[in-house]
């Protein structure tokens, strides 16, 4: 799908409203985590640097449709322009005005969206009323873009709309591994539930060559092929889903990977004794809490000969050792070959980032994305509204 970038646009005077994703966890009142704020950086100087004035807008948790003090983006505005090393100016209401009135090179941050009814409702009169304030509409939060929102969809038919820098980048990058990928391309999801990510193997298996299944999934699958997972987290009523998907993944000519060893422990905690056993070797009094190092070994042979991968989610529970051994060697290998150029690696969704982060392994991927939901619906096939809209 082709969409309009910054450079397409004439901004030279223009306002230009520009969607964010600054929702940022704040902590008695102090931003705790500037990386959203970082990544809107370039967009914002290429805006003026064009001659363009600089309107942000952006939602801040959800207080769905109402004024709630302490989801107020007032407490991100000090943030903001600490990151962008510029004033910016907060404005909680008359947006006209304000707008009216700024300077040449002054930064506006409008108030929570999500403050009005109208913006999670697609609301078209919400919309009209943004619309008046800008010249250009410049979408650069793609973690938002799943959302038809009136910032987010509504908006981006009444002004000329672009993708700013983020958004382009986002966007490329997701393209490059599954729109028109280089081939041999694998897929690593793993998490908790099955059902949760039924529509995004359903997808992969038709998309790539090889695609790895962790973490509590991988007991599902264990599980609807007969074996005895103990007492693993599981979802034994998907037995029959899981069957589909291996059916429908080698009718596709899709290689599922699941544990070929396993690591149990008979408690979830810490340090927590252990042991390598065949996958159909579960104690009944056991967890399985990690994939064993065969099967590590296995995942790094694959990469090796791989030329894209696609990530989402841990192989173990990541967060307690020693059950991030497979993770994090899964996650190093693959950011030692991207790091050589000899991989395309895209990774996204919250436990991802920290389990790559966790790992060392982050700043090698070729590309980290930063949205939760819109990169899952893009990893299911899924049209965005936020990107659609542009088109």
């Amino acid at each position: 799908m082709a969409w309009k970038t910054l450079d397409d646009m004439d901004l030279n005077g223009k306002r230009v409203l520009v969607r964010v994703d600054i929702n940022v966890p704040v902590e008695d009142g102090r931003v705790t985590d500037t990386t959203r704020i970082d990544r809107i950086v370039p967009t914002v100087d290429d805006i003026q640097a064009a001659g363009g004035k600089v309107i942000l807008m952006a939602h801040f948790g959800r207080p769905k449709g109402k004024v709630v003090p302490e989801m107020s983006l007032e407490h991100v505005a000090q943030a903001v322009s600490d990151v962008l090393g510029q004033p910016v100016t907060f404005v909680d209401s008359d947006y006209a005005a304000a707008v009216a009135e700024m300077d040449e090179d002054e930064v506006l941050l409008l108030e929570n969206l999500r403050f009005n009814p109208g913006e999670e409702k697609n609301d078209a009169d919400f919309a009209a009323r943004l619309a008046g304030l800008g010249d250009v509409y410049c979408n650069d939060a793609f973690s938002a873009a799943h959302r038809a929102h009136a910032s987010t969809e509504a908006l981006a038919r009444l002004l000329p709309a672009c993708a700013g820098r983020l958004m382009a980048e986002e966007l490329g990058a997701l393209e490059k591994a599954l729109g028109t990928p280089d081939r041999p391309v694998v897929a690593l999801v793993g998490g908790a539930k099955v059902s949760t990510k039924l529509d995004l193997l359903g997808n992969l298996v038709t998309k790539v060559d090889h695609l790895v299944i962790g973490g509590g999934m991988a007991n599902t699958f264990l599980a609807a092929q007969g074996i005895d997972v103990g007492k693993s987290l599981c979802e034994h009523d998907l037995a029959d889903t899981a069957r589909d998907i291996l059916k429908k993944a080698d009718a596709a000519g899709c290689e599922i990977i699941l544990p070929r060893d396993i690591v149990v422990a008979r408690e979830f905690k810490a340090g927590a004794a252990s042991e390598v056993l065949p996958p159909d070797a579960c104690p009944a009094d056991a967890m399985i809490l990690d994939a064993g190092p065969e099967t590590v070994a296995y995942i790094s042979t694959v990469l090796d000969n791989a030329k894209t991968l696609v990530w989402n989610g841990p192989l173990g529970a990541f967060e307690i050792e020693p059950f991030d051994a497979a993770t994090n060697a899964a996650a190093r290998k693959a950011a030692e070959l991207s790091k050589a150029g000899k991989l395309v690696s895209v990774a996204g969704g919250g436990d991802t980032v920290a389990a790559l982060n966790q790992a060392g392994a982050a700043d090698d991927f070729t590309y980290i994305s930063t949205a939760g939901g819109a990169f899952l619906e893009w990893m299911e096939g899924k049209t965005l509204p936020g990107v659609a809209a542009l088109g």
